[in-house]
């Protein structure tokens, strides 16, 4: 898959095509559905399948320093959206000029001039343009007067959650519930980062743990998690483990700043700066404090075998 981060320019190889178009935090599986039908049209008129996002999402431009809300940062969605089939990712850069366009330039010159599109596909609630002025009845309208193709997709709903959305994908991570969440998005959330040097406490106690940043993402429960990592080198997976870890300010250390620590089991090797890619597959317990090392010790090596007994039944 081809990522452009803007819209002039495009080789004309790749113009003519279907394109989908949202922000797709999350790829979840309304997200999914919406590609499909894109992916489908695109093979029925024999053109190519492309996807079009913002970068950095709207809101972030918005509310500038606002909490981290984002499901899935740039490297992630482009993964996901690339395991859909898309030939191409047009990752519009977001900034004041784009919320400065109107709806009809929009249309105009990113649609039609721009990525040549054919058709797009979008959800029922798309709005676009300045103030979002723009919604799916302009977009028919004036799509329909420059030979653009329009399809409208509904909701997609789970029939256990609803309306399958990010905000509640946001609500169940924030509330401790990833399997809740894995549901939604039709695969388990992924922290994916590169293994930074820590404090080395767990190697004091048996317990090797890679440490990872999680800036670009929305913070989940603090607490202990059963996950499964793949470890990444050169963009390729070279290996997939179970493990346990733990996102939080470790009340018995008081660090100031939240930490994402992985314990994989059955590794034996060297991560500083590789990227894992770890799924939350279960929430096991919040954080708490221990009066000393070996009490800690003892409730790791609980936390282990509980994951473990997770991860045997988890999908």
């Amino acid at each position: 898959m081809r990522i452009f981060r803007h819209y002039r320019d495009i080789p004309e190889a790749l113009k003519g095509g279907v394109v989908a178009i949202g922000n797709f935090d999350g790829v979840h599986r309304g997200h999914q559905a919406l590609m499909a039908r894109a992916r489908q049209l695109a093979a029925e008129r024999n053109a190519i399948f492309g996807v079009l996002a913002f970068e950095p999402h709207p809101q972030e431009f918005f509310r500038p320093g606002a909490e981290c809300f984002r499901l899935t940062p740039l490297r992630t969605k482009a993964r996901l959206i690339a395991e859909q089939g898309a030939d191409a990712m047009f990752a519009l850069v977001f900034d004041a000029a784009m919320s400065a366009m109107s709806a009809q330039d929009f249309i105009l010159d990113v649609l039609a001039d721009g990525l040549g599109a054919s058709c797009v596909v979008v959800g029922d609630d798309f709005r676009f343009g300045k103030g979002r002025a723009g919604d799916t009845t302009m977009l028919a309208y004036m799509g329909e007067m420059e030979g653009l193709g329009v399809v409208v997709i509904s909701p997609v709903e789970d029939e256990r959650h609803g309306k399958i959305s990010s905000s509640r994908i946001r609500t169940a991570l924030k509330s401790g519930r990833p399997a809740e969440a894995a549901e939604l998005l039709g695969h388990y959330w992924t922290i994916e980062s590169r293994v930074e040097h820590g404090d080395k406490r767990g190697r004091q106690i048996g317990v090797p743990t890679a440490n990872m940043r999680i800036d670009g993402y929305l913070s989940p429960a603090f607490g202990i998690y059963a996950v499964r990592a793949t470890v990444i080198e050169d963009d390729k997976p070279v290996g997939r483990y179970d493990g346990v870890a733990s996102f939080g300010i470790r009340p018995m250390f008081e660090v100031e700043t939240p930490l994402f620590e992985t314990w994989l089991f059955d590794f034996d090797g060297d991560l500083y700066g590789k990227h894992l890619a770890v799924e939350l597959v279960a929430y096991l317990r919040p954080e708490a404090k221990f009066s000393d090392l070996e009490s800690l010790k003892v409730q790791i090596e609980a936390d282990a075998q509980a994951a473990r007994a997770a991860l045997r039944t988890a999908a």
